[in-house]
């Protein structure tokens, strides 16, 4: 990919919104988004370690284009996805006098994306917002699709509402600040897309994932298009994932049953868990005798050949591995299960993903069994 912008639509009829991918979008912002407010005014909801990075460029595009903001610095990481700090933000918008033509803009990761989108979509009854996903993962994941949520004690997304963006614009120059361990994890979710239905781009990854990940814009350009452009067909066809959208949750029962067992406390990244996710969901599918092992394996190899974990993690200050009947009582939580009835998204191999209502609880017990036995 050059550096010339690309523009993917997300065909929702009148609520129809652009994906802008590129370098440079955030110091240029107020172009981008004039077109899209009801009136010259934002308030930016970030955190801090965005706020340090990015904050000022932004504000400065807005001021000189006569935008009116504001803004917003909540505290990084997945435990701010809590409602103590959607009250918080929701009282701060509401002491900014906002109004329905005022315009949020979440900028930072899925963290902010999401919990930025769900107060966007009740303070007063919903008003526009904008994302600006600072992170590999929120940039090919989270701002695409209108998820937005937060976590309770009972697991991860529970409450929430499906709420479409504006616009978002993915700058391709912000993941330059990222740690490596946070692009890691946002190409977990790259690499989702090719197991989901595209065994071509799994190819790719293969080739190309280590240049990725040593920050090469051309390849990080390509994952983000590939990635974008096949989440924005999904979501076109099943905006409130009644079908087909069920499918961007490979390996996620696995994993946010994980990260509950964190208490999102930052320990195990969700692109981490949604690694460790889909290894099991591969495994799963080899012990139902669905999937050839050997596509498990080429799974495997590929994740540890650039460094993503593959196996059950140990946990806390006096490390075990998450007990099996745990994760299986979180995963009865999860909000895809229904009827008393699991739902995983499993494989017949790389590329062939399919929605399993009806997976025996004891197939997984057994394999959640194994793979703690293997991490002793």
């Amino acid at each position: 990919m050059s550096n010339a912008l690309v523009a993917l639509p997300v065909e929702l009829g009148d609520r129809r919104y652009d994906i802008l991918v590129g370098e440079g979008l955030i110091g240029d912002v107020a172009r981008h988004v004039a077109p899209v407010l009801k009136r010259p005014r934002v308030v930016i909801v970030t955190d801090r370690a965005v706020a340090d990075l990015h904050l000022a460029r932004l504000e400065v595009s807005l001021g000189a284009a006569g935008i009116r903001h504001e803004h917003v610095v909540l505290p990084p990481g997945e435990a701010t996805k809590e409602f103590g700090q959607l009250a918080r933000l929701l009282d701060a918008l509401l002491d900014f006098r906002i109004d329905r033509n005022t315009t949020l803009i979440a900028l930072g990761g899925g963290v902010i994306g999401d919990i930025g989108g769900f107060a966007a979509s009740i303070v007063l009854r919903g008003i526009d917002y904008i994302q600006i996903p600072t992170t590999l993962l929120a940039q090919v994941d989270s701002s695409v699709g209108g998820k937005t949520a937060v976590n309770t004690r009972h697991g991860k997304n529970l409450v929430g509402t499906f709420y479409q963006p504006r616009l978002v614009l993915a700058d391709l120059g912000a993941l330059a600040t990222l740690p490596r361990r946070e692009l890691l994890a946002g190409y977990g979710e790259v690499v989702k897309y090719g197991l989901i239905n595209d065994p071509a781009f799994f190819d790719w990854l293969e080739g190309h994932g280590p240049a990725l990940l040593a920050g090469d814009i051309a390849a990080l350009g390509h994952a983000v298009l590939t990635s974008c452009r096949a989440k924005a067909l999904i979501v076109a066809a099943d905006e409130r994932e009644t079908g087909d959208r069920a499918l961007l949750n490979l390996g996620h029962t696995f994993a946010h049953a994980l990260e509950a067992e964190t208490a999102y406390g930052g320990e195990l990244l969700h692109g981490e868990a949604v690694a460790i996710g889909m290894v099991l969901a591969f495994a799963l599918s080899v012990r139902l005798g669905l999937c050839l092992a050997a596509d498990l394996e080429r799974v495997r190899r590929h994740f540890h050949a650039v460094g993503l974990p593959t196996t059950l993690p140990r946990l806390g200050q006096a490390p075990h591995v998450p007990a099996p009947a745990r994760l299986l009582a979180r995963m009865a939580s999860d909000k895809k299960a229904g009827d008393g009835q699991l739902t995983f998204i499993l494989a017949r191999g790389i590329g062939r993903s399919f929605i399993a209502r009806d997976v025996d609880p004891g197939a997984v017990a057994d394999l959640l069994t194994e793979a703690a036995e293997l991490c002793k």
